[in-house]
């Protein structure tokens, strides 16, 4: 994929160690970084994007805005639009819900947010600097990283959910000694490396996104992972649908979401994805069989490297809930909305929801959950 990026020939990628500098077909900038992505935009002396597509997020400020954030949401829209990048406005939701659904399969991109991770394709997450360079270029360096592979085999039990997959991660590197969860000495074998995961293809894009949005708090420097072209399709098809319903609100820049749309439509004409090479290499190889998997995998608060079984914090207390963050899709508010109509008078804990964008929040008020 990275190959591909960089314009070598067909078939032929880049190995561990080797510098290159890989084409960012996509790139996000979200607020609480964009003011200084901007003024770095303006010593680059950028007048228009080279990325193929800029999106520029407002989704940790728009709650509770000071009065900087006002003077941002007012001016930064128009700076991005000017220079050919689309601009949510504030209010819209989470930047990865926002911008998955304007990717496109087997290529690559950056953004100025840790959990900036591609349920198709891969990105590589930067700080302002590297995000403007990529938007203003086109391109980002990137010295290329190492790859742990996590393959999953057997079949999902009754009861388990993915989130209890993205928690095998870690569970099963701890048993293997490739993690650890004391800070002192610590080994974590994610740790600037590429986590590829294979073993769960039929999984849809929002499906990816949670495993592939964990990756960020294992500290690896991205992740993709492997599915088959259906669910990529299916995705494919709605964003399209949501990007002209985004050019039929007036979202600009409009050029740009035609584009996408026009490269969406000309992959779905001849689909094509990339696969590892049968004699790849790696750093670290760990196999999870689900046939194993019979009870729910949790993260214990304040450490997502902590995992452990729930029998191991059956009749732990707990105060406080929270539903939402970008590692939420829709999906999960149906399923809370149908536990919580099982559950009569008032409950034991206090519960905090937020929907990831404003689309979900409509959809679930419309349908009753929310």
């Amino acid at each position: 994929m990275v190959g591909r990026a960089c314009g070598l020939p067909a078939g032929q990628g880049v190995l561990p160690h080797v510098y290159c500098e890989p084409a960012m077909t996509t790139v996000g900038s979200q607020d609480t970084t964009g003011p200084m992505t901007r003024d770095e935009l303006k010593d680059l002396a950028c007048l228009g994007f080279t990325a193929d597509l800029v999106m520029q997020s407002f989704c940790h400020t728009a709650a509770y805005p000071k009065p900087v954030d006002v003077v941002t949401h007012h001016s930064l829209p128009d700076f991005i639009r000017n220079r050919g990048g689309v601009s949510l406005r504030p209010g819209d939701g989470i930047i990865h819900s926002w911008l998955n659904r304007m990717l496109l399969p087997d290529t690559l991109g950056t953004g100025g947010d840790s959990h900036t991770r591609f349920p198709i394709g891969m990105s590589f997450p930067a700080g302002s600097g590297l995000v403007a360079f990529a938007a203003a270029t086109g391109i980002m360096p990137l010295d290329m990283p190492e790859s742990v592979l996590v393959r999953f085999s057997g079949t999902m039990q009754p009861g388990i959910t993915l989130r209890d997959l993205v928690h095998a991660i870690p569970y099963q590197a701890i048993q293997e000694g490739h993690l650890t969860v004391e800070k002192k000495g610590k080994k974590n074998i994610f740790s600037g490396r590429i986590l590829e995961i294979e073993g769960l293809p039929d999984l849809t894009c929002e499906q990816a996104f949670e495993l592939s949005d964990a990756s960020a708090e294992r500290s690896a420097a991205g992740c993709s992972i492997k599915l088959n072209q259906a669910p990529i399709e299916e995705y494919l098809r709605s964003n399209i649908t949501m990007l002209k319903w985004m050019i039929a609100e007036g979202y600009g820049d409009a050029r740009t979401i035609a584009r996408r749309i026009a490269k969406m439509e000309a992959w779905l004409q001849e689909p094509q994805l990339l696969s590892a090479d049968p004699d790849a290499q790696y750093a670290a190889e760990i196999h999870i069989n689900l046939d194993e998997i019979t009870e729910p995998i949790l993260c214990a608060p304040n450490d997502p490297d902590d995992a452990r079984k729930l029998s191991e914090v059956q009749g732990q207390a707990i105060d406080e809930v929270f539903i939402g963050s970008c590692m939420t899709n829709i999906g999960h508010f149906r399923a809370a909305g149908k536990l919580l109509a099982e559950h009569e008078g008032q409950l034991p804990t206090r519960l905090w929801m937020a929907p990831p964008t404003r689309m979900d929040e409509s959809q679930l008020v419309e349908e009753g959950y929310y």
